[in-house]
């Protein structure tokens, strides 16, 4: 099979290593001039909570030809549209394009390619590249796993196929709820990265703070309400109920939730929002894929959502330049 990541960035780089180690033929594509060559010259060198460094075929867009049968895709969803309509072209008639990206990305892709050729993986880990070619591993080893599931009309052995991919790096859960294997996802992601790059930190920051905690306990219960509104069932993650967890209508189950938070980050402590990433690197984020759904599925359903209102305009305003990230920030979310 012939195989690419398209948008090898810190997440993409760091699986391509795994990958290209573990014998998979498989081009890295990037448009970052720098790290591409970086890649080329000196491998994929991959730090943090582990270390090597792994020779990859690193590709830029214009370098691509002929057709993909599986195709990571793992850039921003800013420019899906176009991103997806590019790809096309490169993508086996059926070929399948696995979209690795945060938020709920399945339905406007599928509106391009078709149903029958996309895939959602929930990647539960996270990366940072400091250098160019460098990245750096944020989550602990035995705490990496992937969530997979395929929308209607794809043959159970494709996905097979998808899977044992992946399962070169760590082990993958199919899931037959997708949805709710995103809503989970994004449950995590709303509330860690949304109120990291708030705060200017890690998610071991956010479990740190007894404000944030806070800030966050309120987060997931705006997200677990739009969910359910939603009609959605929330998967597992790692095994653990999360909205068990987290979930509190109660001051003393709020408590209890507060409580657990540091223990049940304790895997991922390390990793650094990407929306953070970009915005110390000037580029724009992805929080109106992220909190932004979150609010834009509440007003669908009809229900409030003020703490993720004002967790997407504080990072707005970050990047807008008119405000700065930092602790000081939370006042403005409790």
């Amino acid at each position: 099979m012939r195989t690419a990541i398209y948008g090898a960035g810190s997440l993409g780089t760091v699986l391509g290593a795994y990958l290209s180690k573990n014998g998979v033929e498989i081009d890295l594509v990037n448009r970052n001039r720098a790290h591409v060559e970086a890649l080329r010259k000196y491998g994929a060198r991959i730090s943090g909570t582990v270390e090597m460094t792994v020779p990859v075929r690193a590709v830029y867009p214009e370098e691509m030809n002929g057709t993909y049968d599986i195709i990571f895709l793992m850039t921003k969803q800013q420019n899906n549209r176009e991103t997806v309509t590019f790809l096309k072209d490169f993508l086996a008639d059926d070929g399948l394009m696995v979209t690795m990206q945060n938020g709920i990305p399945e339905e406007g892709i599928a509106e391009i390619i078709g149903e029958n050729r996309t895939v959602g993986c929930v990647v539960e880990w996270g990366a940072t590249m400091f250098a160019p070619g460098q990245c750096e591993l944020t989550s602990a080893p035995d705490s990496l796993s992937f969530h997979m599931g395929g929308m209607p009309g794809i043959p159970a052995e494709r996905l097979r196929q998808v899977k044992e991919l992946l399962e070169k790096m760590c082990p993958v859960e199919t899931e037959e709820n997708l949805p709710g294997a995103r809503w989970s996802k994004l449950l995590i992601n709303a509330t860690f990265s949304g109120l990291g790059t708030v705060i200017g930190g890690t998610f071991g920051d956010v479990t740190g703070n007894a404000a944030a905690r806070d800030a966050a306990a309120r987060c997931m219960k705006e997200v677990i309400d739009v969910g359910h509104a939603a009609g959605v069932s929330f998967a597992p993650v790692q095994g653990k109920n999360i909205v068990s967890l987290f979930y509190w209508k109660n001051a003393l189950k709020k408590a209890a939730a507060k409580l657990i938070m540091p223990i049940a980050m304790k895997k991922h402590a390390g990793i650094e929002p990407s929306m953070l990433q970009d915005l110390k690197k000037g580029k724009p984020c992805e929080i109106d894929a992220i909190n932004g759904v979150v609010c834009e599925w509440g007003k669908k359903t009809g229900v409030k959502t003020p703490v993720n209102d004002r967790i997407v305009r504080i990072i707005h305003e970050i990047q807008d330049g008119t405000r700065k990230a930092g602790p000081e920030n939370l006042a403005l979310i409790l």
